[in-house]
């Protein structure tokens, strides 16, 4: 039986492959009758990365073929750790990390992969220059901007419905040596959006606290030893390199709580930026304690639209996530779940959409 990070469903594969190539994985689609998923580090909310048929182990295409000057070629099963172990000796890397990095390359390509600078750059799958996918039908190609473009984008954001991403050949950047860490507090979510759209940060991410009251705060990263904007009720300088594992020591913490291996019924919609206020108001209105858990965290940050159209997302995006844990005394399980569907059905009549790793099925009237 398996089950992955949002601990809610649990399947039993039939049989679980781990293939070493494309080869294999187009073997198997081409002669199995059974659904084949692929699974990276299972770090999905409902078991989109679970199956009662063919469960790929993606953890076996795990090469990095080459990096730099400005790009770097991977295995799908690659972690952004991995990925940043080749790339920052080099002064080199991708334009956006998710907070938490170790997960794979292939996992949130197909997910879109949102991370703290997606208020500049977009998500992960923007920064794609070329993809090998093996296709339902079991063959393998290469797809890009210029080659292949409907499949390019069908697999980018497409959670694997149209194709196994076996490879990827990411954009790299100049990485910072030093990283400007600063923390601002509002009163408002609207003083909180208006700061995010101003700030000359690289890295912007907002969060939502109740004490008792609810309470708004701004991390802002600024790449390299620059200024700091005024107002900052904390600032801090730290490497690069740490910057981006900021996670490692949060997760060690929560493993040690017994927190990491708790559901998470994360709730992640995305709204347009001229209803967000009144939807993260709404929602903020009807979450207690109880509903987010002991680790639970809000998130509030803008995001820039790109160009992955597989990633469904309304003009001007503002994310909005309750990352739920059901620790022990708070709502049970289904009860977050059934919060995570009335801000689905809030954010839908607000002109959103829920972001397809929320942990909570897609209503009918949801399908595009």
């Amino acid at each position: 039986m398996t089950t992955d990070f949002g601990g809610l469903i649990h399947r039993t594969p039939h049989a679980t492959v781990r293939p070493a190539t494309a080869g294999e994985i187009a073997e198997l689609l081409r002669g199995s009758p059974r659904p084949v998923v692929a699974r990276g580090c299972g770090h999905s909310t409902y078991g989109q990365a679970q199956t009662d048929g063919v469960l790929l182990d993606m953890r076996g295409l795990c090469a990095v073929h080459e990096a730099g000057p400005d790009r770097t070629v991977v295995d799908a099963g690659v972690t952004w750790r991995e990925v940043l172990d080749a790339t920052l000796p080099l002064g080199l890397t991708p334009p956006v990390l998710t907070d938490f990095i170790d997960v794979t390359v292939g996992g949130t390509l197909s997910a879109g992969g949102i991370g703290g600078t997606s208020h500049r750059y977009g998500v992960q799958a923007d920064h794609v220059l070329e993809l090998e996918v093996v296709t339902p039908a079991g063959e393998i190609v290469r797809c890009s901007p210029e080659e292949r473009r409907p499949l390019f984008d069908a697999v980018r954001g497409g959670l694997g419905r149209h194709g196994i991403i076996t490879r990827a050949t990411l954009r790299l950047v100049p990485a910072p040596e030093l990283v400007r860490v600063c923390r601002f507090a509002y009163a408002t979510v609207g003083a909180l959006l208006d700061a995010q759209r101003r700030t000359p940060a690289e890295h912007v991410v907002g969060r939502a606290k109740r004490d008792p009251a609810w309470r708004f705060e701004m991390i802002a990263a600024l790449y390299g030893a620059g200024p700091a904007p005024a107002g900052a009720f904390e600032e801090r300088e730290q490497p690069y390199a740490e910057f981006v594992d900021r996670m490692r020591p949060d997760v060690e913490t929560l493993i040690g709580l017994g927190e990491w291996s708790r559901p998470h019924p994360w709730g992640i919609v995305f709204v347009p930026a001229r209803r967000a206020v009144a939807v993260i108001e709404e929602t903020l209105a009807e979450t207690d304690p109880d509903h987010l858990g002991l680790s639970g965290t809000i998130l509030v940050s803008p995001l820039s639209v790109r160009d992955v159209p597989g990633l469904p997302m309304p003009k001007d995006p503002v994310l909005l996530g309750l990352l739920r844990t059901a620790s022990p005394g708070a709502a049970s399980p289904e009860a977050m779940v059934a919060a995570n569907r009335a801000l689905h059905r809030r954010a839908l009549a607000a002109g959103g959409a829920r972001y397809a790793i929320d942990a909570a099925p897609a209503e009918p009237q949801e399908s595009r």
